[in-house]
């Protein structure tokens, strides 16, 4: 398609380069450089070629746009206004301040059509293959012949930083492989970072490295070139058996006297000379500040109008295809929706006592096992491990592996990219009509933090799935113990942390995840088999939902010593319990597989569930931090404040004090002192 610019095109670009200056000014903080050297790529992009609608910016088939390098933000804030969104000169006045829908870094759900929380660089490349994998795979599930619902592309602006940063090395990876071929990266090739030009840290060529991975490459030689960015991209959305990379070389601050092409203009106001000395450059009156020429006024109302028509036609065909295919069509409102078909939980599996036997049954494998229940009922499941499936217990076993062309599968496989396993999740989450669940040992989930913060950042349900949840991994030793993660992940605010203690307390933890809504959820599994406790199967459903509940109450009904625990060590505390009993100590049992879930209920049923003039015995088999302050200054911890050793399991949880004889030995000296 040819694609004619003229001098209204100019005006708009000027306009986001010199609104991006005057609001980082007046903030006296942020990033002019990028804005100003990028203004044409964006127009280009919002005025040409983007499927977007501003009067229905969550249109279910609209291009998604992600800047990945989020400290570009007033380039899109400057377009956004431009395109027409409800996004104000006031709200780019606000710049950066308490309250305002323009923070320095991109967060969805705060400015208009910004579908990643961006900043942290690489995690918007990785997010994106996540966002260009759904469309894949919902187009596979929903399109019919003659009806084509969902249809649109991903686009990623990136920079030097993103590229740098390993999770975008292994998200390009993986989209290759896939042969995503509706993702397009826009690499900004300005070659400059913070501290100088990037030929300090870098000396590839880029493109090739795209090109050794499996993308499609372009080349554009000037950013300010209108007509050969439009052809790139035209190009790139021609490209449909895999993914386009498309490096646009640019100049930072451009038109800056002082600062074009300078690291001093990446992350700093220009300051009132050479904001002037642009404006004359630009041929814009130097004065002026948060200009917006009538004529561009016109040209939103234009961009407004033709994105309304696009949407409403895309709304006639979307009431066709639900005409002819009515049980899809409320499938898909039902995923879009959040809604969990009706009678699911009818298929979460129970468990009773002893049927495991004497070895009883590890929580990642009764999780496979509730897995496995719910799959057929929940179409919405895609599931996957970063090469962990056998041992994660991830796999729908009723589908096959997604591979290129088999998108409508449901098993993933992300291969050793805990990384970017992360962040795609985040992906599929954001797009809408999927609820992925991701998994790896729990140790690795270091690798994930980023992604798993910018879940909790934007509200949304990504599952994780975190096994060897412990010392009792054994032999492998010290690097593949987590001793430090559930208490860090812990500390994550929004993310809601489940380590079930047995089978029905798994099938508990997965209705408590997939009822959420917002905020991901990370679900913390055992290795080693334990058994199935007496009451789980009758208190579970209900005590996990509310994060902690009384598992064994005192024989007396009254207790002296209330034993709190989390997954496997539940066992310990029940044990003890007996023994404690046994010595006419009356000792209640408190299973409290989700500190977040039972921090959200009302003060009388912690209360109750802990009662604040019994004494408390926390066991968790790992760093006491965070515990002692559940405990209070009369209770005790039983945990681990050290890493692990290499030996059989139960060796290093003798070792290491994780033992029935520990917590008996812990009761007993508490309530001693408890006494004196």
């Amino acid at each position: 398609m040819q694609h004619v610019f003229d001098s209204v095109d100019t005006l708009c670009i000027n306009t986001i380069r010199t609104l991006s200056m005057d609001a980082v000014e007046q903030a006296r903080s942020g990033h002019p450089g990028a804005p100003m050297g990028l203004a044409p790529v964006a127009h280009v992009l919002f005025s040409r070629l983007l499927k977007h609608s501003p009067a229905w910016p969550e249109w279910p088939d609209r291009d998604r746009f992600v800047l990945s390098c989020g400290h570009a933000s007033m380039l899109l804030y400057s377009t956004l206004h431009l395109a027409g969104y409800p996004l104000s000169l006031e709200d780019i006045k606000s710049f950066r301040q308490w309250g305002s829908i323009t923070p320095g870094h991109p967060e969805r759900g705060v400015s208009p059509a910004t579908e990643v929380t961006t900043g942290p660089l690489g995690q918007g490349c990785a997010t994106s293959v996540g966002l260009a994998l759904a469309e894949a795979h919902m187009a596979a599930r929903f399109n019919r012949d003659g009806h084509r619902v969902i249809d649109h592309k991903t686009w990623v602006l990136c920079s030097d930083g993103d590229l740098m940063e390993g999770v975008s090395a292994e998200a390009a990876s993986v989209a290759a492989h896939l042969k995503l071929g509706k993702l397009t990266w826009i690499w900004d090739d300005n070659r400059i970072t913070i501290e100088g030009r990037t030929d300090l840290t870098v000396s590839e060529d880029v493109v090739r490295r795209f090109e050794a991975y499996g993308w499609h490459t372009q080349r554009v030689d000037d950013a300010n070139d209108l007509e050969a960015l439009a052809r790139a991209f035209e190009t790139a959305r021609t490209i449909t058996d895999r993914p386009t990379f498309i490096a646009v070389r640019s100049h930072i601050a451009y038109g800056s006297p002082g600062k074009q092409d300078s690291a001093s203009s990446h992350g700093s106001p220009l300051g009132e000379e050479e904001i002037r000395g642009a404006k004359r450059a630009y041929g814009w009156p130097e004065e002026a500040r948060f200009l917006v020429p009538s004529e561009v006024e016109g040209f939103r109302e234009r961009l407004v109008e033709q994105g309304r028509a696009r949407a409403e036609s895309w709304q006639q065909r979307h009431d066709a295809w639900a005409a002819a295919y009515p049980e899809l069509a409320s499938e898909w409102s039902r995923r879009l929706e959040r809604r969990l078909p009706d009678g699911w939980q009818r298929q979460l599996p129970s468990f009773e006592p002893g049927e495991a036997g004497a070895k009883g049954v590890a929580t990642r494998v009764a999780s496979g096992k509730v897995l496995n229940a719910i799959a057929d009922s929940l179409g919405e499941l895609i599931t996957g491990s970063a090469d962990l499936g056998p041992s994660c217990k991830t796999a729908i076993g009723s589908g096959e592996s997604v591979a290129a062309g088999r998108y409508d599968e449901r098993n993933l496989h992300f291969g050793i990219r805990e990384h970017a396993m992360g962040a795609m999740l985040n992906g599929m989450s954001l797009h809408g009509g999927l609820r992925p669940v991701g998994s790896t040992f729990l140790v690795f989930a270091d690798y994930m933090r980023p992604a798993i913060r910018l879940a909790a950042i934007m509200d949304e349900p990504s599952i994780f799935v975190f096994t060897h949840d412990s010392i009792w991994v054994g032999e492998d030793g010290p690097t593949h113990q987590p001793i430090e993660h559930v208490m860090s992940l812990r500390l994550i605010p929004n993310l809601t942390v489940i380590r079930p203690a047995d089978a029905n307390e798994v099938a508990a933890a997965w209705r408590l995840a997939l009822e959420r809504t917002s905020g991901p959820t990370a679900i913390i599994l055992c290795r080693q088999g334990v058994p199935v406790l007496e009451g789980t199967c009758e208190r579970a459903l209900e005590g996990v939902g509310r994060g902690g509940y009384v598992l064994a109450e005192a024989g007396s009904g009254k207790p002296r010593l209330v034993l709190l625990a989390t997954g496997s060590e539940v066992q310990l505390a029940t044990a003890a319990r007996e023994a404690l009993e046994r010595r006419g100590t009356p000792t209640r049992v408190v299973s409290l597989p989700s500190w977040e879930a039972f921090a959200e209920q009302p003060a009388e049923y912690r209360r109750q569930v802990l009662p604040p003039d019994v004494p408390r015995i926390a066991v968790e088999a790992g760093v006491t931090h965070g515990w002692r302050e559940l405990v209070g200054d009369h209770g005790a911890v039983l945990g681990i404040d050290r890493f692990g050793a290499s030996a059989p399991g139960k060796v290093v949880a003798e070792k290491l004090g994780m033992t029935v004889k520990a917590v008996i030995e812990a009761a007993t000296s508490l309530l001693a002192a408890h006494d004196a």
